[in-house]
């Protein structure tokens, strides 16, 4: 990130998606086509490893949308809850709340449109490692998930790009499978989850705006 950019525009953030859900790998949301069950409950993470907003640093920091998604993605009215790292400033938390519920406009902003129903907004720990393709992710006691990339028949990651659906516009994605999915459902009116083997993806984001 230069100078000239965070002068120049209202934000730059740089930094990781992690994401699990309910479809089978790789998820049908991504090219358009109905989610398996023909609902989708995912967890998705942005973290945030540089970033500026409106001047304040939101580096080192992380934002959590957990959705029920109740038809075809594009359809949007999905009913999701938010949840922001807990090591975040009042500033902080405002900021990354700015981006990625679309008020800054951007890439992510018609991600945002989306959603028809923000049921809250909470603080929770965040932990989040990727090392050679695998991950982990822990949201306070409301998420718990590890994952590995797919790869091709050279060894290279399986790479999304050009999807009509997109968590990181702009971005390519890594699919892969979770080996362990867990998810309280209470806060979102759905049953918790405790799944092994279905979707999840990865990827780097730039978003400005």
């Amino acid at each position: 990130m230069t100078a000239t950019e965070t002068e120049s525009g209202t934000y730059v953030v740089e930094g990781r998606l992690l994401e699990v859900c309910t479809c089978k790998a790789v998820c049908p949301c991504w090219v358009g086509l109905d989610p398996d069950g023909g609902m989708c409950d995912g967890s998705v993470v942005w973290y945030v490893d540089s970033g500026t907003v409106q001047g304040v640093d939101v580096s080192d920091r992380g934002l959590a949308l957990l959705a029920y998604i109740p038809g075809n993605v594009l359809a949007g009215n999905w009913t999701a809850m938010v949840y922001v790292d807990d090591r975040c400033s009042e500033e902080q938390e405002k900021a990354l709340l700015d981006v990625f519920t679309g008020g800054l406009g951007g890439p992510i902003a018609d991600l945002a449109a989306l959603i028809g129903e923000v049921v809250g907004v909470e603080r929770a720990p965040f932990a989040a490692t990727v090392e050679e393709g695998k991950g982990t992710l822990k949201i306070g006691d409301v998420v718990e998930a590890e994952f590995e990339q797919l790869v091709g028949a050279t060894g290279r990651p399986t790479t999304l790009s050009d999807s009509v659906f997109s968590t990181i516009p702009g971005s390519p994605a890594y699919p892969g499978t979770a080996s362990v999915y867990r998810r309280s459902g209470k806060k979102l009116g759905r049953p918790d989850i405790d799944i092994s083997g279905y979707n999840s993806v990865q990827g780097h984001f730039r978003f400005t705006g």
